[in-house]
């Protein structure tokens, strides 16, 4: 008998045949599949937060700059989607954003995100009354990166990176003395004694000082001094500086001074320092102050600032 007068024989061996080439169309698209898998694997990326830098600093504000570095190990490029930020200070916000739309990372290569950061000194010690100007605040940066990868999906990458930014004080100046080195109604030169008191907790590197003084509302002086020195932090720093003026410009006035009565100044001027936070210029003033005027030759312990 032959297999076409058995139905079910001949069925069966159709099945068979089917099975067997299904199979085969199985195994090879599973052998392709993993060889585009060898050849083309996606991965993780990976990220670092590489430094913190401040750009700016001044006494109102300071300017943060985070530079994450994204290596994308994938042979396409990825999206930044967003970046989220958040700085704070013992476990206390001081701000947070969001940055979208951040930008692809290369194919196989790295990029580095800068992420800026303005911190508004009035709204830190507004919030925290305990923060004091002057001080030396501890913080800790917290990205949040999400980035779409291929296969894989979105997928989120958290850093941190800690470090200090100062809470600057202006310093306090006053003029302690004036000396006279000659004096005459038409000239006089003088030494005056400048005290810079630096209240912060950190020196400040003094790399040069512009100032105008007034004595009884007559400016006698205005210039501007490369003079370095180190104003150290917590301390008081006297500083002399060489003025002359005409002191028949001041009227009666310089009859009160001549006889030692206390003279009322004023000045306002400008310091130029480095800090360990970067450089700053710092204006100085003091309106209203007394001085006296002193002989080159009076003993300084009978001296009244």
């Amino acid at each position: 008998m032959s297999s076409s007068d058995n139905p079910k024989k001949a069925d069966k061996d159709q099945d068979e045949g089917e099975g067997g080439f299904l199979d085969k169309v199985k195994d090879f698209i599973q052998d392709i599949g993993e060889k585009i898998e060898d050849a083309v694997s996606f991965g993780k990326p990976t990220a670092d937060v590489t430094g913190i830098h401040i750009p700016q600093i001044s006494l109102e504000k300071v300017e943060l700059i985070a530079d994450v570095m994204i290596t994308n190990p994938n042979p396409v490029p990825i999206p930044l989607v967003d970046i989220e930020y958040l700085i704070e200070s013992e476990g206390r916000k001081l701000m947070s954003g969001t940055i979208p739309d951040a930008g692809t990372i290369n194919a196989h290569g790295s990029e580095t995100v800068k992420i800026p950061v303005l911190l508004i000194y009035d709204d830190i010690k507004s919030t925290y009354g305990d923060i004091k100007p002057g001080s030396i605040i501890p913080y800790l940066v917290k990205v949040i990166l999400h980035v779409d990868v291929p296969v894989i999906g979105r997928i989120s990458l958290p850093l941190e990176k800690a470090g200090e930014i100062p809470v600057p004080y202006k310093p306090d100046v006053d003029i302690s003395k004036i000396k006279f080195e000659k004096f005459s109604f038409e000239e006089a030169t003088a030494t005056l004694h400048l005290n810079l008191d630096n209240k912060n907790d950190f020196d400040l590197g003094l790399n040069a000082l512009d100032y105008e003084i007034w004595l009884s509302n007559v400016s006698i002086a205005s210039a501007e001094t490369k003079e370095s020195t180190n104003i150290k932090k917590q301390e008081v720093t006297t500083m002399t500086l060489p003025i002359s003026f005409r002191p028949k410009d001041f009227g009666s006035a310089m009859w009160d001074m001549i006889r030692g009565k206390g003279t009322g100044y004023t000045i306002k001027g400008h310091i130029d320092v480095n800090t360990p936070f970067g450089h700053m210029k710092i204006p100085i003033s003091r309106e209203g102050g007394t001085t006296r005027l002193k002989k080159e030759d009076d003993d300084d312990d009978n001296d009244e600032d």
